[in-house]
């Protein structure tokens, strides 16, 4: 019975040894291949709680010590197309593009060293995000003119994220996190109109809360320590 319950100890230290796959490189670069997020208001948009799809839109650097990586991360999004209703769902609809970028530096604290890697992480850093575009009175009976509208956000930003990565190989896992964008920006709304009557710019101070159900993606690591 000793042997048998020696036999299992030394399989399953064998199994943990052949997992310590990240943590025996330097360095990991993950590409996030999609993504399904939140992005911050614009203008008096109505559909706030939609969630936007993405495609590549992402990457981050590690920095490996053993369960802790030290991460500087990078996304970008841009929409030519962008169309919503703005204030109410009668009152107007806005049409343009948008762009959303953010750098973000942090950690990721991973919770073992198995083939299967629940890990946190918390990045924090800098969002900037504008669209430019028109907006147009949804009934055309009503006498406003067409607009010229131009917003944009630029602000800190704070992100705690929660994952899972899986080990393929040693030099290759795929991954997918969920992580909540605490965004504190200054807002700035420019508005004309396009017979150039008059012309409105606000500005604002605002915190968003934006939730990221989910990202996912793959990473490579590179430089063993061994």
């Amino acid at each position: 019975m000793k042997k048998v319950f020696l036999s299992i100890l030394i399989l399953c230290a064998g199994i943990t040894s052949f997992a310590q796959t990240s943590a025996d490189y330097n360095y990991s670069i993950a590409v996030r291949g999609y993504s399904m997020m939140q992005l911050p208001k614009i203008l008096n948009q109505t559909n706030t709680q939609d969630y936007t799809r993405m495609a590549g839109n992402g990457a981050i650097l590690k920095f490996n010590d053993n369960q802790i990586s030290y991460r500087i991360s990078g996304n970008y999004f841009r929409d030519k197309d962008v169309e919503f209703q703005n204030t109410c769902e009668t009152c107007e609809i806005a049409r343009g593009k948008v762009t959303d970028y953010s750098f973000k530096i942090g950690f990721e604290k991973n919770f073992n060293y198995s083939r299967i890697q629940p890990y946190f992480a918390f990045d924090i850093g800098y969002r900037s995000n504008r669209f430019s575009g028109t907006l147009s009175p949804a009934n055309s009976s009503v006498g406003t003119s067409t607009q010229s509208a131009d917003a944009s956000k630029n602000g800190l930003v704070m992100t705690p994220t929660l994952g899972l990565k899986i080990n393929i190989i040693p030099n290759l896992s795929i991954f997918a996190e969920s992580s909540l964008d605490f965004n504190y920006s200054y807002e700035k709304q420019d508005l004309t109109q396009q017979n150039q009557a008059g012309r409105n710019i606000f500005t604002y101070n605002k915190w968003e809360f934006l939730l990221n159900p989910v990202s996912a993606g793959i990473q490579f690591n590179f430089n063993s320590k061994n």
